[in-house]
């Protein structure tokens, strides 16, 4: 027998069913509720509620547990690419070698814009935002594209995630290179989908450009770990953006607005200034004291996460990379001497250890990217090229599940009740 939840609202009681998922906690079905009860719940951001059902990305905060598909994060960064982690996730299985190689394949011919998308980059100023260009340029596609915005046809859905994951490291090195000056180079599809990211970026028409494999590996660690997060913020826009029929272009630009703000795509960078500001590490016992001081409104930016109440399975591998980066390119930054001790002094910090305030993939991340060479304004950029795998495979998971409705969120009104109008004079 299922097991039911009972809810009794004015004297009158209501069953509702207890749904179970493969692992997680149980559900509650409300859906009914509002047509017998005339109540709606209430739950801002909706942290205690389930928007959908989805077999792409299972996480357990609780435990510090991230699994796509069913396979633990730390393997796949550890031993996987990017590619294949963008199969697993839009198909659901790890592919074999005849299926990788056709993926890749399939990917490095979609990686060229459209030839008039440059003027369009050229109607921006010179120094507008890595994402305000790529918001205007992604939405742009839908004007360019138009075989692939059918959300009916499985055939285009399939092409237009294609050429999403394609064309994104190209629309952001093209962002990149605008912000400098400098000419745009076309992909060179006999690197890797990250080499040639590095190169459309780092590159320049008047030598050839040599693709590190210490940094093209930590890039690609970069990429696999912020492929997808379950139902954070800007997923779950794509998927109202899309549960209205929009195209899919248009539903990964407002995935791309949301992961704009500073809450969510801009930790990292967050996490970096901080860095800055403290300077030197003899500096450092100072803003862990701030820290600890309630009334101080100073946080140490890159501790902690908001669903990860232990340590971020993601951070482990980065914590590695770190090194690795740090080590290869030789680099001197008094930053990275900061990050460095910070993340010593923190794990053996007996408050930090209680309060589980541990460095997470924001703290690493940051500091990899700045050392690679990056400007802290394309952060967020390269963190929406990796999460647009995620944000396709939801997109398709939702426009094929036939439960899929379009978005409609309630309220609790609080505003003034009816009222007549008064006429201008009269007020």
């Amino acid at each position: 027998m299922s097991e039911t939840a009972k809810l009794s609202v004015g004297g009158k009681d209501v069953d509702c069913a207890v749904i179970s998922g493969t692992v997680g906690p149980d559900v509650i079905d409300i859906r009914k509720l509002y047509a017998q009860t005339g109540k709606f719940t209430y739950d801002p951001g909706f942290t205690s509620t389930a928007s959908c059902d989805s077999a792409i990305t299972y996480i357990d905060g609780d435990e510090g547990v991230l699994l796509h598909r069913g396979y633990p994060i730390g393997q796949l960064a550890e031993d996987s690419s990017f590619m294949e982690v963008s199969y697993l996730l839009l198909n659901g299985e790890l592919p074999s070698k005849e299926e990788l190689d056709g993926f890749s394949h399939t990917i490095s011919r979609h990686t060229m814009l459209h030839e008039q998308l440059a003027t369009f980059y050229r109607g921006f100023r010179r120094d507008a935002h890595p994402m305000a260009i790529m918001c205007g340029v992604v939405g742009a596609l839908s004007a360019f594209y138009h075989d692939s915005t059918d959300i009916t046809d499985p055939r285009q859905r399939m092409i237009a995630s294609h050429r999403l994951i394609a064309k994104m490291p190209t629309i952001a090195a093209m962002a990149y290179k605008y912000s400098t000056g400098q000419p745009f180079l076309y992909p060179d599809n006999s690197l890797s989908y990250t080499g040639n990211f590095l190169r459309m970026t780092f590159g320049v028409p008047a030598e050839p450009y040599v693709v590190n494999p210490i940094v093209e590996k930590a890039m690609d660690r970069i990429f696999i770990l912020h492929a997808d997060h379950e139902q954070n913020a800007s997923t779950s826009t794509v998927r109202l953006a899309g549960s209205s029929g929009a195209n899919p272009f248009a539903c990964i630009a407002a995935g791309i607005a949301c992961l704009w703000g500073p809450a969510h795509g801009g930790a990292n960078e967050a996490a970096l200034n901080m860095l800055r500001e403290i300077g030197t590490v003899d500096r450092i016992p100072e803003f862990i004291a701030r820290a600890k001081d309630k009334n101080d409104p100073f946080r140490l930016m890159g501790f902690g996460h908001r669903v990860y109440k232990n340590y971020d399975p993601r951070a482990t591998v980065m914590q590695q990379t770190v090194h690795e980066v740090l080590g290869e390119l030789g680099v001197t930054d008094p930053v990275f001497d900061v990050a460095i001790a910070l993340e010593e002094m923190a794990l053996s910090d007996p408050y930090f250890i209680e309060k589980k305030l541990f460095p997470n993939v924001d703290f690493y991340s940051g500091v990899i990217l700045s050392a690679i060479g990056f400007p802290t304004t394309m952060f967020t950029a390269l963190f929406a090229l990796a999460r647009t795998v995620g944000w396709v495979a939801q997109w398709n998971e939702m426009i094929a599940d036939p439960e899929q409705k379009i978005g409609r969120p309630r309220q609790l009104y609080t505003g003034p009740t009816q009222r007549d109008y008064v006429p201008v004079g009269e007020r």
